[in-house]
Formats: C-alpha cells, structure tokens, sequence
C-alpha cells in the first residue's frame, strides 16, 4: 500500500517539477521582451498558453532521464537536495543537447547557444528542488517498516 502511496507522489512530484521547468524555461526565453520598456505586458491567455506548451515540452523531453534520477535516488535511499539539484541539472543539459545535432566524425555539437543551455540547466536545478520538496525528501521510505504505535512494554521487576 505504501508503494502505491509513493508512486502517486512520484507521478505529482514529477508533473510540478515540470510545470516549473516550463515556467522557467519560458520567462527566460521571453525575458529580453520584458526587458524592453516599450513593451505592455502579454495578456494572459497567450502567456497561458506559451507556458502550456513550455510544460508540454520540458515533460516530453525529460520524461525519460528524469525517471532515471528518481529511479537511483529510490533505489539507493537518496534524499539530498543537491543530489536531486545535480541530476536535474544533468536532465536539463541532455535534454538540450538531444536537440543539438551532433557530428560523430569531429566529436563536437554544431550550434550550441550557451545561454539556451544555460537556461536548460537552470531549469533542470529548479525542477530537481521542485522534485525534492515534493517527492524526494522521502526517497526510499516506501522500504522501511511502519512502526508500531504502542510503546515498549515496562521492564519486568524482579
């Protein structure tokens, strides 16, 4: 019963993290537009939208190394928040070079832009704090026994 309990966390903990990788990724690709004075502010429903999309793409592409992440840190009982920050940190950067074609006979990326995988990466490390608040404090507890509500008996007086 409690593995069921967990799995729901997991599947919750991943879906916010994702909204929240979204988000990310999306005010900071916009960001130089909200730099601008000039500029009103974007109305709502389009800005719900685009961050409807930004959801839609960081869960399709991070789906799969994410899983990985939660799978070693249920495994192995880890529940630190850098542990959970590095391995978000590494989903966002293959999520972007996935998308970044690679030449095999040089061995190197063609057209890298940094600040695309910076934000990727930050996005990564936002979404793994967003995991651990969520979900990954209690990393492995599904394992352990629940423990019984009674106290000790008293010693016996002799």
């Amino acid at each position: 019963m409690a593995l069921i309990g967990r799995l729901f966390a997991i599947v919750f903990g991943l879906l916010a993290a994702c909204f929240v990788a979204g988000m990310v990724v999306v005010i900071a690709l916009l960001y130089p537009e909200f730099s601008d004075l000039g500029i009103e502010p974007p109305d709502p429903d389009t800005l719900n939208i685009v961050l409807g999309f930004g959801f839609i793409f960081v869960s399709g592409f991070a789906l799969l190394p994410a899983m990985i992440v939660v799978l070693v840190t249920e495994a192995f009982y880890i529940r630190g928040l850098l542990a959970y920050a590095a391995g978000g940190a590494i989903c966002g950067a293959a999520c972007y070079l996935g998308l970044i074609p690679f030449d095999p006979a040089t061995m190197h990326f063609e057209g890298i832009v940094r600040r695309h995988l910076e934000i990727m990466t930050g996005a990564g490390v936002v979404a793994g704090f967003t995991y651990w608040l969520i979900a990954g404090r209690n990393a492995g507890a599904w394992r352990e026994r629940p423990r019984d509500p009674r106290p000790p008996d008293p010693p016996a007086r002799t």
